[in-house]
């Protein structure tokens, strides 16, 4: 026995296909609009899911490059202030050989003594770099000057801290130098190698006109040179280490990004070819309808 349809039912039955085909357009608007496929939850739950850890992994990656950029652009500095004691000491050691050579009058060890002395400013100065604001060879104390001018220079111990940049998921960097590394441990009985109680010496040695106390500095003279260079040495080291997080942070920035965006952006050629099919549909569905039904329903639905 056959199913008598009614001019109710096949109303009914139009006015859902009718309405299923125009959310399916407003749909596509949307995403045409927005130029995403994920405009809410319920446009695809699972894919709403792998976004959000998307956008989650980003942001700590993003966090991660911001401290790494950081730590190079703070390495490059230190880099800068070591280039720079190591030819200040090696012009110590050309001052002081010269000035040992037994042929100088007073007025020259005089005028090499002043040198000296401009010289060891220029090592306070660089002992009191700051960098954004901070100094970087003052271990966590960062707002604290290290290093007193004068002669009072020698007697001062920086902070010891150490500043630690994470870079990396479970990764981080020591990036700062401890003080004593460059300048020597405060001055102290024993102590021979404190970059500013070698000048203070020199100085005495020079003022008197003792010149074989100067030259018995040069030992000291080279192994701060040495220690100076071996700190630079580990800047280096730490640079390269830092430069290689760098990449290895925007491959994984890269890679995210493309995953992210195969989850959430809208194929708009695809999409505008659907979109142009469901409107098809949907007029072909008016027109056909408009031939089922009384034009004045017809009038009245649309």
């Amino acid at each position: 026995m056959s199913m008598r349809v009614t001019n109710s039912m096949a109303t009914s039955q139009l006015i859902s296909n009718l309405n299923n085909n125009l959310g399916k357009m407003i749909k596509q608007q949307n995403q045409l609009s927005t130029g995403m496929k994920l405009n809410k939850p319920s446009d695809d739950p699972t894919g709403i899911t792998y976004a959000l850890r998307y956008r989650s992994e980003l942001s700590a990656n993003s966090q991660y490059q911001s401290n790494t950029n950081s730590a190079v652009s703070l390495l490059d500095q230190y880099d800068t202030q070591l280039d720079e004691s190591t030819q200040i000491m090696q012009r110590v050691k050309e001052l002081v050989v010269e000035a040992s050579n037994g042929t100088n009058t007073d007025s020259s060890l005089a005028a090499i003594n002043e040198e000296l002395q401009q010289l060891k400013q220029q090592m306070v100065d660089i002992a009191n770099t700051r960098f954004n604001g901070k100094y970087i060879f003052n271990g966590e104390a960062t707002s604290t000057k290290p290093y007193a001018d004068g002669t009072d220079a020698k007697s001062v111990s920086a902070d010891s801290g150490s500043i630690i940049y994470p870079i990396g998921e479970g990764i981080s960097m020591n990036v700062n130098l401890n003080a004593s590394e460059v300048f020597g441990d405060a001055d102290a009985a024993g102590t021979t190698d404190n970059v500013f109680s070698i000048f203070d010496r020199l100085n005495t040695a020079l003022s008197s006109g003792d010149t074989t106390a100067a030259a018995a500095e040069l030992d000291n003279i080279e192994n701060r040179t040495n220690k100076i260079i071996n700190a630079r040495s580990e800047v280096g080291a730490r640079t390269n280490r830092a430069e290689l997080m760098q990449e290895r942070l925007d491959s994984i920035s890269s890679n995210l990004t493309e995953m992210q965006s195969e989850t959430e952006d809208a194929d708009i050629d695809q999409l505008y070819t659907s979109y142009s099919s469901a409107q098809a549909t949907y007029n072909a569905a008016l027109k056909v309808g408009a031939q089922i039904i009384s034009s004045t329903l017809v009038d009245f639905i649309s």
